[in-house]
């Protein structure tokens, strides 16, 4: 069954602008700024008109400093949390302590103002310390988490690369091993034939005709040889009718009855994840045919959500083991390289379930 519409997924929260809800860069962030900036300016303006007034009247305090606490409290409050947020390590505290170190300053400033001689900001203040150091003895290290994620993510890749390339070796050796025993074999079979032939010509051409007859059955071995290599290294059907067709195509060779679920947009998907799920698929198949003596299997494959994810299953005597056999792991390495991953549900007595996700988009239209 073919599903054409795929349900719309809300955003992810994937960088700062996200999570702090501002504008991200372009035209609208940058019309933005021009409006601060020229806001800062002339409330900058307005403040040094005001100073000059104060400076004509006989009045000593200086009331037009309140217009400058107005126009440069926001404006250093937003400077020193964007210069924050381009530390490197443990950002959240380091806009903690930017703007607890703005929040004193406009203490400190208010206090100016306000002509007190009790120092008062001193309390608000050390409240905004020992808030910080609570913040920097318990939040964890941004570092920390942030170098485990790293070497998780570099050992998934190097496990992933090491699996790929164990794959193409082992492919490499298998076209080599089918071209070596099978249509080399055939074609060297053919030209003896022929040459039997041409010698044959002349002084027994019964001969030579029963040697033409072997030659066309070798070139007709040779040639089913090498349909079933080029059939083996990307399938006809996948290449022309997608994967859903692909699976289906297996599922009709198999002498197991095979039930099968599609639910695939209509659009294709990319080639090379179409290939790993073909070949993971029918790995996973001839697995169930071989060793599990089952009598019955399924099939499931679901695209949604940008992830591509099969499922296998038989209801065979269980006990599956991807350390004792090449297959299961074969198919873990073929899905690692895509970022893919590989579940196994096997217990004694069965059923078999092997659950296979690959990440993938749509191809376009024009792909």
């Amino acid at each position: 069954m073919a599903v054409a519409s795929a349900r719309r997924r809300p955003r992810p929260v994937t960088t700062m602008n996200d999570a702090l809800g501002t504008m991200p860069e372009g035209p609208a962030a940058w019309t933005r700024r021009w409006i601060a900036r020229r806001l800062f300016a002339i409330g900058i303006v307005i403040a040094l008109v005001l100073t000059v007034v104060w400076a004509t009247t006989p009045v000593a305090y200086f009331w037009p400093g309140w217009i400058f606490f107005a126009v440069l409290f926001p404006s250093a409050m937003t400077w020193s949390v964007r210069l924050a947020l381009r530390a490197k390590v443990r950002r959240p505290l380091a806009v903690h302590a930017a703007v607890s170190f703005v929040i004193s300053a406009a203490l400190v400033a208010i206090w100016l103002l306000s002509s007190h001689r009790i120092f008062w900001p001193i309390w608000p203040m050390l409240g905004l310390v020992i808030v910080f150091a609570a913040h920097a003895l318990f939040a964890p290290s941004g570092s920390t988490w942030r170098e485990k994620a790293l070497a998780e993510r570099v050992d998934v890749l190097t496990r992933s690369r090491r699996g790929a390339l164990d794959v193409h070796v082992a492919e490499m050796r298998r076209v080599e091993r089918d071209l070596h025993d099978g249509a080399q074999a055939r074609l060297v079979s053919l030209g003896m034939s022929l040459g039997m032939a041409d010698e044959l010509l002349d002084s027994d051409p019964a001969g030579a005709h029963r040697q033409l007859a072997e030659a066309r059955r070798a070139a007709g071995d040779a040639l089913a040889d090498l349909r079933a290599l080029v059939k083996g290294i990307m399938p006809p059907v996948l290449a022309d009718r997608g994967l859903a067709g692909a699976v289906y195509a297996l599922v009709v060779a198999s002498p197991l009855p095979v039930e099968v679920t599609m639910e695939l947009p209509a659009e294709r998907l990319p080639a090379p994840v179409e290939s790993a799920a073909y070949f993971a698929i029918a790995e996973a198949l001839t697995n169930v045919i071989k060793h599990s003596g089952a009598s019955f299997a399924w099939v499931v494959v679901m695209q949604a959500n940008g992830v591509l994810s099969m499922t296998v299953g038989d209801d065979g005597h269980g006990g599956a083991d991807p350390g004792q056999g090449s297959g299961l792991r074969g198919i873990q390495h073929r899905l690692e390289a895509f970022d893919g991953t590989m579940q196994l549900s096997s217990p004694s007595g069965g059923p078999t379930v092997v659950t296979m996700e690959v990440p993938c988009e749509l191809s376009s239209p024009k792909t």
